[in-house]
């Protein structure tokens, strides 16, 4: 099993990929009795894949770096979306149609389907994938996008719309702490039904950069090698995501598992993990975010540290990093984007972020609640 790999070897395989490129060595899938599903493709192919990521990103990077939600329109077959529940849903077509800053009206084509697990299930409107040409891009707002992830909303009522604006607040929050995070976008997306021509809603939404857009601005593969412990992260990110987790009261993540977090490659060895997905934080509180049984907390809003044990200077790091940041971090909670958020929510949020800080500058709570109560995993 790859839990009782050594370090050594898991950061060899880390180190495989990171310098072939290749999602799962041979040598990995034979250790673990699997056979590859295809072919791993070539260094010189992985390594253009790579600088054509890394070329979108820079083409992308207007349409992340603007604060302004973006009015769009979705339309597509909404009942035959709504339908595919399975593993393999087919791609539908879809258009996404906006005003530019000429007063134009701009229609791109482009295909949806379905994604998920929980929301795919419980959901009235399913999370999406997209899936865009080139050619269809080029001179549009999305020019540089290739196939993200659109998070839509999940009941059609204000109060799970409140859900996707306070998780568009955590991906600008960790934004702010490192460059190793997800780009995002929130858009004010109508619905409407392409066999009917009527709107069924008008609600907010987030695109999110894609992970191998992410992995290439970094500067490493994308790895989806499962069995990653602390001693295979690098220790700085790693304490950051911990902490990161720990303040928006997340326990939904495993970074042994390739749950909610994504891993890129460093030259050293050593991976960069990168968090996503944070509705089921205490943060969000959402009505149907749960704790796992087997943890030693019950409610979304306790906070519990998950995050891997590191060396105690890379906990002062982060800590230091946080406090100076915190400032910026309150006014995401004050400026236009904040201030969709309705005020009593975003007042209980900053009350959640100060016991946070009143942890971390409290060398007591600080030891006691995070660095002893971190995740240990052996050599």
């Amino acid at each position: 099993m790859m839990r009782s790999r050594s370090r050594h070897a898991l950061q060899l395989a880390i180190a495989a990929l990171t310098l072939s490129a290749i999602a799962v060595p041979f040598a990995e899938i034979a250790a673990q009795g699997k056979k590859p599903k295809k072919e791993p493709k070539t260094q010189e192919q992985i390594t253009a894949a790579m600088e054509k990521a890394a070329a979108r990103a820079k083409v992308a990077e207007a349409f992340y770096s603007s604060s302004e939600p973006l009015e769009i329109t979705l339309t597509t077959n909404i009942k035959k979306i709504r339908g595919d529940k399975g593993d393999k849903a087919p791609w539908r077509p879809a258009t996404l149609t906006y005003t530019d800053a000429t007063g134009k009206s701009v229609v791109v084509p482009t295909r949806i389907k379905t994604r998920g697990i929980w929301r795919l299930r419980n959901c009235e409107f399913p999370p999406l994938r997209l899936d865009f040409k080139q050619e269809n891009t080029e001179g549009t707002v999305f020019q540089g996008i290739d196939k993200p992830k659109l998070v839509s909303y999940c009941r059609n009522d204000d109060e799970y719309e409140q859900y996707i604006l306070q998780e568009a607040q955590l991906y600008r929050v960790y934004r702010l702490l490192t460059p190793a995070s997800h780009r995002s976008r929130l858009l004010r997306m109508t619905y409407v039904d392409s066999a009917t021509g009527k709107s069924q809603t008008t609600r907010a939404a987030i695109l999110l950069e894609e992970p191998e857009v992410l992995a290439a601005r970094m500067g490493g593969p994308l790895l989806k090698l499962q069995g990653a412990t602390g001693e295979n992260l690098e220790p700085y990110h790693d304490a950051l995501v911990g902490v990161f987790q720990y303040l928006i009261g997340n326990t939904d993540f495993s970074v042994f598992a390739l749950h909610n977090i994504e891993l890129i490659g460093l030259p050293d060895g050593n991976a960069l993990p990168i968090p996503f997905d944070f509705d089921f934080s205490g943060i969000v509180d959402a009505r149907y975010a749960s704790v796992d049984p087997k943890l030693s907390v019950s409610r979304v809003r306790d906070r519990l540290m998950r995050g891997y044990c590191v060396p105690s200077e890379e906990y002062t790091k982060v800590f230091t990093l946080f406090n100076e940041k915190k400032d910026a971090i309150y006014g995401l909670y004050n400026d236009a984007l904040g201030k969709l958020l309705r005020p009593k929510l975003a007042e209980a949020t900053l009350k959640y972020y100060d016991d946070f800080y009143k942890t971390i500058n409290d060398p007591r709570r600080a030891k006691s609640e995070i660095i002893s109560s971190c995740v240990k995993t052996g050599g």
